[in-house]
């Protein structure tokens, strides 16, 4: 067949800064290229173009996404490829450095590339001898190249030389070639992350500042220097892959719970996430929930913050997608999802319980309050609030001690901030408010300069 641009969709998950590929094989068949669980945007464009999926690759053991391969293999079917050195405890083709899979008409060679993980392949796609794309995982990716802290720490050095070793294998390929990463802007799996999904080999010799190190120890220097923190649920992720997520026979559902049902579940150990905007949290929420506003980045959030062990319930507007919480978090592997609170806190109250408010302002009402910044360090150090303190937010469901008396806890716009205050209140703080903005609007309210560095920072 010929390949065309439009036989290559990119699906893109923005809260985890993902992609996965539907790559049309041009006879009613397609290749799924490191789908996670949550399989409705891949499901979709496959219907809409009649396709089936005979092919469920994935180029490494992810651990921030359970893979969605096993399910397109009970559902449709499809062959999965994958590395034969994951020792996955599942069916699949396993391939090894340079073994070629016939898509009919296409071929799909494996490319040993390890570095982000010790099992990493990438995918060369090509058309009779001609090199199409390569499917980078995560490998090099746009302006960067993934991070090699995930096996632990006494393992970065060693994989930040592999993936030296595994970029200058992928940048042998033509220029023209297109690499399609898997990691992009927004992965936690970046390091650091960029803004671009795609790229070309030739781009990248150009723009990737990594590929611009002199040498293999100057490329681990800046590459090991880049590497911020990551959601604690990653450190699981990668052995349930290994063994294969569960199969999914029905869609997961979100029931229905009474306000007893809610306090019998917080009284054993279960946790209650309130799902409704920072606005809506401030105004009346149960206490001693969580406030992880349902936006894209939800499961970030909940893996980072949360154990998978407890039962969760919910608190939800009418207007709020229940299939969304549900996909968001069965993709992160959290299945012990009891319900959400019915009729929301209008059940609540009128079954007789209290509720707690948060104070939710803007930078003009703020002042004499200590500014705490729960941002991510890469964003404290562009800019900041001279004389803030900085615990970022992953950071904080441990350090709750060291938050300051009476704070306005800041984010970017809100909504971690929200999250903050959540973790704080649950912890007895009291006296918090939330800033309704973020440095810019602080600072220009008071006057001052953003400043740069570290200043301030307990993270």
């Amino acid at each position: 067949m010929g390949f065309a641009d439009d036989h290559l969709i990119p699906l893109v998950d923005e809260g985890l800064g993902n992609s996965a590929y539907l790559l049309d094989l041009g006879d009613g068949r397609a290749l799924a290229m490191d789908a996670s669980r949550d399989l409705r945007a891949l499901r979709a464009a496959a219907e809409r173009r009649g396709l089936r999926i005979a092919y469920a690759a994935d180029t490494h053991l992810h651990a921030d996404f359970l893979s969605g391969a096993v399910q397109l293999s009970h559902d449709t079917g499809a062959t999965i490829l994958a590395s034969a050195a994951g020792r996955r405890a599942f069916d699949h083709q396993r391939l090894a450095d340079g073994d070629e899979v016939d898509l009919g008409g296409l071929t799909l060679r494996a490319l040993a590339t390890p570095g982000h993980t010790d099992e990493h392949l990438s995918f060369l796609l090509l058309d009779g001898a001609r090199e199409l794309g390569v499917f980078t995982g995560g490998s090099l990716i746009v302006n960067s190249a993934a991070r090699t802290d995930l096996l632990g720490a006494d393992r970065t050095e060693e994989l930040a030389r592999a993936q030296y070793r595994s970029l200058k294998r992928l940048t042998a390929l033509p220029d023209e070639t297109a690499v399609w990463p898997t990691h992009g802007a927004g992965s936690f799996c970046s390091a650091p992350p960029g803004t671009e999904r795609t790229t070309t080999i030739g781009a990248q010799k150009q723009a990737n500042p990594l590929l611009a190190a002199p040498d293999e120890d100057t490329f681990v220097a800046q590459l090991t220097a880049s590497l911020g923190t990551y959601p604690t649920y990653f450190d699981r992720l990668g052995e349930i892959n290994r063994r294969g997520p569960v199969v999914l026979t029905a869609q997961p559902l979100l029931p229905a719970l009474g306000a007893q049902q809610v306090r019998a579940l917080m009284a054993d150990g279960g946790h209650v996430v309130d799902v409704r905007p920072a606005a809506d949290y401030a105004t009346g929420h149960i206490p001693g929930s969580l406030s992880i506003p349902l936006r894209e980045q939800f499961a970030t959030w909940l893996g980072w913050l949360l154990p998978d062990t407890a039962p969760l319930a919910f608190v939800v507007n009418d207007d709020q997608d229940l299939s969304e919480i549900v996909w968001q978090a069965y993709k992160i592997g959290y299945e012990r999802l009891a319900g959400r609170l019915a009729g929301g806190m209008d059940t609540w109250l009128a079954d007789g319980n209290a509720q707690a408010t948060t104070v939710f302002l803007t930078a003009d009402r703020a002042t004499g309050r200590p500014y705490l910044d729960v941002r991510q360090e890469a964003e404290f150090a562009a800019g900041h609030v001279p004389g803030s303190l900085h615990i970022e937010l992953g950071a904080l469901v441990e350090t709750t001690a060291d938050a300051p008396v009476g704070p306005v806890v800041a984010c970017g716009h809100g909504e971690r901030a929200m999250t903050a205050a959540s973790l704080l209140e649950r912890a007895g703080h009291t006296d918090i408010a939330v800033l309704d903005g973020g440095p810019a609007d602080y600072t220009a309210v008071y006057g001052q300069q953003l400043a740069q560095g570290t200043e301030g920072t307990r993270s």
